[in-house]
């Protein structure tokens, strides 16, 4: 199988740029990246790509048995370096893509030289002395719904993790991602994604790492962002002045002047 069709693998910017390589979150796909790529193409070389069983990618290629664990995905990650020969690249991961890009980056640290998480969470359930924005039963609900009617869950859930209501042509845009995706992946996808614990790995991030969080996201609640930029010492926080889990969508300027700045300091 021909790995940059099964994940349908773009690469658009400068040849001989430093290299990006921007992942997308659960039930979504590179579009997402789009109003983040044109300010990054002029000086950098950017690498874009789906996951199996999202957007363009090669459904058939899908494996409920690989991806039902973060390491699926970041062998999806680590085979696109591979067939890109990248090296030190900056991994730019949105949602859950972000822990996938930490365990990527232990997988084969050659490849991956920096991080940047955006909208992180290691870990969604509560724990003693750690928030992570939902109780168990709020996650077996949430999964509950999902599997029983995903469309119906979309069409509600969508809009509230986008946030921006003033703006329902984001929480839209997102509700028509969520629906393109298969049902039966995007369960896989979900349960991977929602009862998932990365906060152990994040011990193993050595490389230089931003923290980008939103001053208001339900999905990932600042308490998260402060655990995460607090696990790695090598991290720098920053809070966005936008509101939901997408700032690359409600918050795109904001988002790309965070990005830039800290790529122009590893320089």
């Amino acid at each position: 199988m021909d790995l940059r069709s099964r994940n349908k693998v773009t690469v658009t910017g400068r040849a001989d740029g430093p290299v990006l390589v921007l992942a997308h979150g659960f039930g979504c796909d590179q579009n997402m990246w789009r109003l983040a790529v044109p300010a990054l193409v002029e000086r950098y070389r950017v690498v874009l790509f789906d996951y199996v069983g999202s957007g363009g990618s090669d459904l058939s290629a899908f494996s409920p048995e690989r991806y039902s664990s973060l390491e699926g995905y970041a062998q999806d990650v680590v085979e696109i370096c591979e067939e890109l020969d990248l090296r030190q690249a900056v991994f730019v991961g949105h949602s859950v893509s972000a822990m996938v890009g930490v365990l990527a980056a232990r997988m084969a640290p050659q490849r991956i030289g920096a991080l940047v998480m955006v909208a992180p969470s290691p870990c969604y359930i509560d724990d003693d002395g750690y928030r992570g924005g939902f109780s168990a039963q709020d996650i077996d609900e949430l999964l509950d719904s999902l599997e029983s009617n995903y469309l119906g869950w979309s069409s509600t859930m969508a809009p509230v993790i986008m946030g921006n209501p003033e703006r329902p042509e984001l929480g839209q845009e997102l509700t028509n991602s969520f629906c393109a995706t298969d049902p039966d992946i995007a369960r896989v996808f979900a349960r991977t994604t929602f009862l998932s614990d990365s906060r152990d790995d994040l011990k193993s991030v050595t490389v230089p790492t931003l923290v980008l969080e939103c001053s208001q996201d339900v999905i990932a609640p600042r308490e998260v962002g402060a655990y995460v930029h607090a696990a790695i010492p090598s991290s720098r926080l920053v809070t966005l002045d936008a509101t939901g889990h997408c700032p690359q969508l409600s918050a795109p300027e904001a988002t790309n002047e965070a990005i830039l700045e800290f790529l122009e300091a590893l320089r």
